[in-house]
């Protein structure tokens, strides 16, 4: 039987398809499918080792632990602090380095977007340092204009200002590339006619910049929310080293994935932390959700 040009291209494209679902299959669904199974089990590891199936135990102890909701309301504080700061800077920032005006404007996006490839891990030991109260040199700044520098990381009122200060310095580049994207499909003939009709910088900005801008703002707010709603390795190395346990001082800097993995990798309560990190699955999705409903708005010019 000889197969048409069409019939062959379809072959060929299911041939391709196959193994990539596979590979999703086992990949991404079996564990995902396995760590919901787990949940369902009081399930630990190590030296007193037990999978006992308790259903959704797991689930109402979690959300009943006060630590828990301690972390949730932490993670919360951090999302509320990082998430407009770094969005308004950064749209600041991509709005300045978009004028044609500005020299070497290649230059300046370079710079404010290396601290988005260096290590969080290297980042954060480096602010660990500057943030140091008695010896750090941000510290020691403030003192010169007779400031007395607050406690930083060893203050539970300034752990997560602290914390979001790393957060905020290295995403802001990040999100900057983002904006600037999106500025750049802004046509300039619609600024050109808004000022023949002789309007002026700030209406131009929340009449046409704003509302053109609003598919890379609802993005850009969904990506952020997501990605510090899961914060994690600046709070480990800032907070942790020595005989210090991370997420101090007092908890006040302890989040969610760092609960999740403290459930799992140190009382090894893997059912357990199972359950958590689906919680923390099902708080992202409605969030994200809840985002996209509020925040898109179609425009037409």
């Amino acid at each position: 039987m000889r197969l048409t040009p069409s019939r062959r291209r379809t072959l060929w494209a299911y041939a391709f398809l196959a193994p990539s679902l596979l590979f999703f299959l086992v990949i991404v669904v079996a564990p995902i499918v396995y760590a919901f199974v787990m949940s369902l089990f009081d399930w630990t590891l190590g030296a007193a080792a037990h999978r006992y199936f308790v259903g959704l135990r797991n689930y109402a102890d979690i959300l009943r632990e006060p630590l828990f909701l301690r972390s949730l309301s932490n993670t919360g504080r951090f999302v509320l602090l990082m998430v407009p700061v770094t969005l308004v800077l950064s749209l600041v920032l991509a709005i300045a380095l978009n004028s044609a005006s500005v020299v070497a404007r290649g230059l300046y996006r370079t710079v404010y977007f290396v601290p988005v490839v260096i290590s969080m891990v290297a980042a954060a030991f480096v602010w660990r340092w500057l943030l140091e109260p008695s010896a750090g040199p941000v510290n020691y700044v403030l003192s010169v204009f007779r400031i007395k520098g607050p406690g930083w990381l060893k203050d539970p009122n300034w752990a997560i200002p602290a914390v979001s200060i790393v957060g905020i310095w290295r995403d802001i580049g990040f999100y900057m590339v983002i904006f600037l994207s999106g500025l750049q499909t802004i046509p300039r003939e619609f600024y050109e006619a808004a000022m023949v009709d002789g309007a002026g910088p700030w209406q131009r900005f929340w009449k046409i910049t704003i509302p053109l801008l609003n598919p890379t703002i609802v993005l850009a707010t969904v990506m952020a929310v997501i990605s510090d709603l899961q914060i994690f390795t600046q709070v480990w190395v800032m907070t942790g080293g020595g005989s210090t346990v991370p997420g101090g001082p007092l908890h006040s800097t302890r989040t969610l994935v760092l609960h999740i993995y403290q459930a799992a990798f140190r009382t090894l309560a893997m059912g357990y932390a199972s359950a958590g990190a689906f919680v923390l699955f099902a708080i992202i999705f409605v969030f994200t959700l809840i985002q996209l409903r509020i925040l898109e708005r179609p425009f037409e010019y």
